[in-house]
């Protein structure tokens, strides 16, 4: 996952506050132990203790496409194999590195389904400790490995990189969001330096009351991540939006035991929001000159890598039921990853990396 402090982002990987944080003064004096809410979540999810450290894992409390279905590794691991044939013999073994990886469930399901005999270098990019039992031939490192080629695959990983909410004061001018440990907010400072470039270019203010999640840190830590592939793909799954569509209010949320919770950075509950998916596309042609990255749902990424939830024909119930129970099944579980209005939604940001030269 990823850890953030106030200056630089480094790429790596029954409580109180059930009910939603009261909104302190408008702009008074915050108390000692409020801060912006970057810092605090990045210490109440990567901090000691922090949520995404904790023994059960995201899966204890959130099921995400890996989840949902085998099928979705195995798109995966067919766009891996795409991305191999691309690169060609020259490029050697390809990597495939999990940014983000949980406890391994993505990466081990891809070399479970790639082709017989199909070389891979498998790494899963994490700051909690490597799994017991987990495959030998995965690499279990705390940041993306530097010059290799192949795919790199961000799913949902953005959303949780931290950054600072903003909201327009009465005048509209945005100001800082700051939180108390108990999810209380206050209106801080105004927004200045390259978050309030970032905000004039990316989600300028809507007027008072309105929200902003500033996403800054999430550019710099996905150019950066880009930027250790030699050649290949990098892609970056999650949910996200674009300026035709920014939301007025934000999306900042929180999410334990399978709900949705109030955001509270109590260490005990994930704290997400959604992505300013078309600022992080253009960081890279920001960062290194990187053409090319687009933008598409998840119902059409996997569409194009074979996912489809067509029933099987009636007629396999008689000649072979136990084939048409397993198709029936595997199209139940294509047509969840492709839903509208579900997992179909979510963007896939795709960004070539050709050859360095």
């Amino acid at each position: 996952m990823v850890v953030a402090d106030e200056e630089t982002i480094d790429v790596t990987a029954g409580t109180p506050g059930d009910s939603p944080g009261q909104r302190g003064d408008g702009g008074g004096c915050a108390p000692a132990g409020a801060r912006g809410w970057r810092v605090a979540a990045e210490h109440a999810l990567y901090g000691p203790g922090g949520f995404y450290l904790r023994p059960e894992g995201p899966a204890g409390h959130f099921r995400t496409s890996v989840h949902a279905s085998p099928l979705f590794a195995a798109a995966v691991a067919r766009l891996l194999v795409e991305t191999a044939a691309e690169l060609g013999p020259g490029a050697g073994v390809p990597a495939f590195v999990d940014l983000g990886a949980g406890r391994g469930e993505l990466v081990s399901g891809v070399l479970d389904a790639l082709p017989e005999g199909f070389a891979v270098r498998a790494y899963a990019v994490e700051r909690a400790a490597r799994p017991a039992g987990l495959d030998p031939r995965i690499s279990w490192v705390a940041a993306p490995p530097a010059g290799v080629s192949g795919l790199l695959f961000a799913n949902e990983w953005l959303d949780n990189v931290p950054v600072d909410v903003a909201e327009a004061d009465a005048d509209g001018v945005p100001r800082l969001v700051l939180v108390e440990p108990d999810g209380t907010e206050h209106l801080g400072p105004p927004v200045t330096g390259p978050d309030a470039d970032w905000l004039a270019r990316w989600w300028p203010s809507a007027g008072p009351g309105t929200r902003a999640e500033i996403g800054r840190p999430r550019d710099e830590a996905w150019a950066a991540a880009v930027g250790t592939l030699r050649a290949g793909l990098a892609v970056a799954v999650d949910y996200g939006h674009t300026a035709a569509a920014r939301p007025p209010y934000g999306t900042l949320t929180g999410f334990r035991a399978g709900r949705e919770v109030p955001p509270v950075p109590d260490g005990e509950r994930d704290l997400t929001a959604h992505v300013a998916m078309d600022a992080c596309r253009d960081a890279c042609a920001d960062a290194h000159g990187l053409p090319g990255a687009t933008l598409t749902s998840q119902r059409d990424a996997l569409s194009a890598l074979g996912v489809v939830a067509d029933r099987p024909p009636l007629a396999l119930a008689s000649s072979d039921p136990v084939a048409y129970l397993r198709a029936l099944s595997a199209a139940g579980e294509a047509g969840e990853l492709l839903a509208r209005g579900g997992l179909g939604d979510f963007r896939w940001l795709r960004q070539p990396v050709p050859p360095r030269r």
